[in-house]
């Protein structure tokens, strides 16, 4: 069961409609302070603008929680062996708030807005252990650009991302002792019918040209940074699915050109191209790279689980302490545009909303 202090905090259920969110964001913003100033030492002051920012949170995570919710009651209802349902319920009851007020409070003194486009998303994992939901947060590629040009010791003037496919025209002019600034040429020779997928680049610049760099990817480099858990949804490939009620391995396109152009962008901003200046280095960007590590290490799990019992990923029987693909892009822990569209206009069954 979920710890009691859990439950007690979230006992008391209301349906939030639409125009109620507002007021429920503030009661849900001081319920984070509180628990915020709980578990740390110290009076925690916060600013008019990232009062507003923790709010929008409560409206993000709302929406992330009913989609997820949607997707295991679909899960369920396809399980052809109803042992391998997930019974927990996702909702403000099932969350464990007390971490996230920690991480919200701390994503909020960065300054990252949940509610703009492809900054940040809320992704809500199942703790086997603890019987509740954890809600982690990762950054879109804002969110990753934002971050690394507030901590950067040098902002670059300009970042171009390219994808390059067969029937385009690539080439690098690396820099050398003729030749002071890294540079190249492209060109797209067929904008409709560009082939297959080859690689991509990016090219970083500078006030000083001379410190101009240019980022090679090919296919190879991509692959290897391809998540444990990567669905065909999203970097195309066989899955399963049902056809004519029986399941099947399907072939899908999905979205190969996102997931490259997004792993490029992840390597442009790091640290390796954009070193951070450590004057900037605060308590609320140590405490986001220790969450990324924390992510990776229930990715890594989820992956364990899932072939430990030798289960094929999208059959009716995959683990459900999987991450809900309703929610998550598996390269950026972001919601594809299209389903986060979807999940933030259907009209879907409000699992809870707490009267913090």
């Amino acid at each position: 069961m979920a710890n009691t202090k859990q439950t007690e905090q979230t006992t008391e259920i209301t349906n939030a409609e639409p125009q109620n969110q507002l007021a429920m964001s503030e009661k849900f913003t001081n319920k984070v302070l509180k628990e915020f100033g709980g578990n740390v030492s110290g009076a925690m002051q916060v600013t008019e603008y990232q009062r507003t920012l923790i709010q929008g949170y409560f409206i993000a995570i709302d929406r992330a929680l009913k989609a997820a919710e949607d997707e295991r009651n679909r899960k369920n209802a396809s399980n052809n062996d109803h042992k391998w349902d997930n019974e927990l319920p996702i909702n403000w009851n099932t969350v464990n708030l007390n971490d996230l007020a920690l991480d919200l409070v701390h994503y909020a003194r960065m300054g990252l807005d949940m509610m703009q486009d492809n900054m940040l998303f809320p992704i809500p994992y199942k703790n086997n252990k603890r019987n509740w939901y954890d809600v982690n947060l990762m950054e879109g590629y804002n969110g990753i650009r934002y971050i690394a040009e507030k901590y950067a010791v040098e902002v670059p003037t300009a970042v171009t991302i390219e994808v390059v496919y067969s029937t385009d025209k690539f080439h690098p002019i690396k820099k050398g002792k003729e030749n002071r600034v890294e540079n190249y040429e492209f060109e797209i020779t067929n904008a409709f019918d560009r082939g297959t997928i080859v690689g991509g680049f990016a090219y970083l610049e500078f006030s000083d040209p001379t410190r101009n760099e240019l980022i090679i990817m090919s296919m190879r480099d991509i692959e290897k940074r391809k998540p444990l858990y990567a669905s065909a949804n999203f970097w195309g490939g066989k899955k399963k699915e049902k056809v004519d009620g029986k399941w099947q391995e399907v072939e899908v396109d999905g979205w190969l050109d996102e997931m490259v152009r997004k792993t490029i962008i992840r390597e442009a901003y790091s640290a390796k191209h954009l070193p951070r200046d450590p004057k900037k280095i605060d308590d609320a960007y140590q405490y986001m790279k220790i969450k990324e590590a924390r992510y990776a290490e229930l990715e890594a799990q989820a992956e364990i689980e899932m072939h430990a019992n030798t289960i094929l990923l999208g059959s009716e029987q995959t683990q459900p302490t999987l991450p809900s693909p309703a929610v998550i892009d598996e390269e950026t822990g972001e919601v594809i545009d299209q389903l986060s569209a979807e999940a933030a206009t259907a009209e879907q069954p409000n699992p809870g909303s707490p009267t913090f």
